[in-house]
């Protein structure tokens, strides 16, 4: 089993940036947090690097549920989407699967909360 599920997508990357974020918002999903890898790269190793974002996404009803069940599950929150940049102007957006990332939390009252994150972060990737 894979850990993430993802889809390239024959837009640029600033249009997949939009696409996502707009398709995680019709899931429910808020951006915590946005990170540039490249230009942190840049800033921090002065090294050049792909169009690469970490987009920290949260719904926060299942994260309250999932926090209700196991409160060190903060640890795994947000479920983190990438968004990078491929040869020939396309673009990939990935995000994690929470029943892979779950399976290393030995707490079955998750199973239901993750299945139901893993069902909408998968709408997301096959509506974009």
């Amino acid at each position: 089993m894979s850990y993430y599920f993802s889809r390239i997508l024959d837009v640029s990357f600033d249009e997949a940036i939009q696409r996502t974020t707009e398709e995680l918002h019709k899931e429910g999903f808020g951006i915590l947090t946005e990170i540039d890898v490249k230009a942190t790269l840049k800033k921090k190793l002065d090294v050049d690097f792909r169009p690469y974002r970490i987009l920290g996404a949260c719904n926060p009803p299942f994260a309250y549920q999932a926090l209700q069940a196991e409160d060190k599950i903060g640890t795994m929150l947000p479920c983190n989407v990438i968004v990078q940049q491929l040869e020939g102007g396309r673009s990939e957006v990935a995000a994690i699967d929470p029943i892979a990332s779950m399976r290393a939390v030995d707490n079955p009252n998750l199973t239901e909360v993750a299945q139901q994150i893993q069902d909408k972060l998968r709408q997301v990737i096959n509506s974009l």
